[in-house]
């Protein structure tokens, strides 16, 4: 098992109470597959609360990402470009908010970027007939 830091910024207290612990193996193209946050309380969070749930109140939340490949084990987790379009969704809310700067305007096209990249990579394999599959 590891912890993750790199979210921490130096002086922020509230990022030192999120805890991220990556509590999986290494799978065959070398990336860890189970992801577990903690250090939040959701019983004060609004968003936590919907038809489904009268007050949720989740102690951790549990990241899955594909585990092998998609044509021999189906979709089975999320991917690295699924959690992009939602930062970027969040980035692109904040932008066109209260909360516009510069700083949120270069991440966005960091995160824009990374996704365009991703997705590249993804046509290239479809295009050799290689994704879905552990081939190169």
């Amino acid at each position: 098992m590891r912890t993750l830091t790199d979210h921490i910024v130096p002086g922020d207290s509230s990022n030192h109470q999120l805890e991220i612990q990556v509590t999986d193996e290494p799978g065959a193209g070398g990336a860890n597959h189970r992801y577990e946050i903690t250090g939040f309380d959701t019983k004060t969070n609004p968003s936590a609360k919907s038809s489904d749930l009268d007050s949720a109140n989740f102690p951790y939340l549990l990241i899955l990402f594909q585990n092998d490949p998609i044509k021999e084990a189906s979709v089975n987790g999320i991917t690295q470009e699924a959690l992009l379009a939602i930062v970027i969704d969040r980035l692109r809310s904040f932008q066109s908010g209260p909360y516009a700067c510069q700083e949120n305007s270069n991440a966005l096209i960091c995160c824009e970027s990374a996704l365009l990249q991703l997705q590249e990579r993804t046509k290239k394999r479809l295009a050799r007939g290689v994704e879905g599959t552990l081939s190169k």
